[in-house]
């Protein structure tokens, strides 16, 4: 097995786009992403995008808010 690493920027759709591999045409490859995001920037994304999502809205009526700081048992790290 060969390693290749390539370096690249995502597009401003997400995506990315890569060139000039170095390895032969019809070579099966496996692709492994790691990005150099900030840890915790993807959930702060994902919170941000479900926290306008429609859907969700119900939480936000009055009859949704059931609990409150004396429910459960607090919780100690």
């Amino acid at each position: 097995m060969k390693a290749v690493e390539l370096r690249t920027r995502t597009e401003a759709d997400g995506s990315i786009k890569l060139e000039h591999t170095g390895l032969s045409g019809g070579v099966l490859v496996r692709i492994l992403i790691l990005s150099e995001e900030e840890e915790g920037e993807e959930e702060k994304r994902y919170l941000k995008t479900i926290s306008r999502n429609p859907a969700f809205d119900f939480l936000n009526e009055p009859e949704e808010d059931i609990y409150n700081t004396k429910d459960g048992n607090p919780f100690k790290r």
